[in-house]
């Protein structure tokens, strides 16, 4: 089941209105979000260096086959795999290729599923081998950004505490927050209403409310927080070059918080580092 705060019909795209989802909506998200979560378990042991990013990416697209899933990215407005992943500078939509990862590396590698028409959106970053200190402290930090953000959904209160939670974090440990980029609405469509900001204040946004459904995905940089896409119109880079890490969880809006929906099952929601 499914309401909006301000229409009563479902669109077939992404028209700016917010969903409200019931209880069936929420079972079917945590389906699809649990094999997301599985994927990104499996891959702990696969990424290592020699691996090309390729070979995840084709790991990513026969996992879901074989469980009844199709990657929403695939031909997502002409992208043609089924996973983005981001090494070292890379912010987002890294396109996997035949490069094959060193040590040293971080990966972020994002996953969404689609399960019975519900999509589960979650990704996580991955050390290379032994990475140096300061890659493993951005992923520290970062990780802690999501968290932050993901305690400060409250329904009554706006979106701009989950920004204002990361970004205060995030600029109090030396690291800013990418600007480009931002969470969104996913349910039934994979990139809804509303936008999450991953800075700004506590009194900016909409009022959260039971039955939303959103992500939470700080990207945040070693450096400066300025970005640029180069020329094949997706990957995001760093334009000064410093390290950038994500992390991601899909989570429903409750009577008293919010149901983190892509939780990894075998505690490897930071894999390779301190759980």
């Amino acid at each position: 089941m499914v309401n909006y705060i301000d229409a009563a019909v479902m669109p077939p795209k992404n028209t700016g209105q917010i969903r409200l989802y019931g209880p069936e909506a929420f079972e079917g998200m945590r389906k699809a979000c649990q094999l997301t979560a599985r994927c990104l378990d499996e891959l702990a042991s696969i990424v290592k260096p020699g691996v090309t990013t390729n070979a995840l990416d084709r790991f990513i697209f026969e996992f879901g086959v074989d469980n009844g899933a199709l990657p929403a990215t695939l031909n997502y407005r002409g992208y043609t795999k089924s996973s983005c992943i981001s090494i070292n500078h890379v912010v987002c939509h890294g396109i996997p290729d035949d490069k094959p990862l060193k040590e040293g590396d971080i990966a972020n590698i994002d996953v969404t599923f689609i399960v019975d028409g519900w999509h589960g959106d979650a990704s996580r970053m991955y050390p290379v081998g032994t990475i140096k200190r300061a890659a493993e402290r951005l992923c520290e930090v970062t990780y802690e950004c999501l968290l932050r953000g993901i305690a400060a959904v409250k329904p009554g209160l706006r979106t701009g505490v989950i920004g204002a939670a990361i970004q205060s974090y995030a600029e109090g440990e030396r690291c800013s927050v990418v600007r480009d980029f931002c969470g969104h609405g996913v349910g039934a469509i994979f990139h809804d209403a509303p936008n999450i900001l991953h800075y700004g204040s506590a009194h900016e946004g909409i009022e959260m409310k039971p039955g939303m459904i959103f992500t939470i995905e700080p990207m945040i940089n070693l450096g400066r927080p300025h970005v640029k896409v180069l020329g094949d119109g997706w990957t995001a880079v760093t334009r000064d070059r410093s390290l950038s890490a994500q992390y991601e969880h899909t989570v429903g809006v409750t009577d008293t918080g919010c149901e983190v929906f892509t939780l990894s099952l075998g505690n490897l929601d930071r894999p390779g580092l301190p759980q």
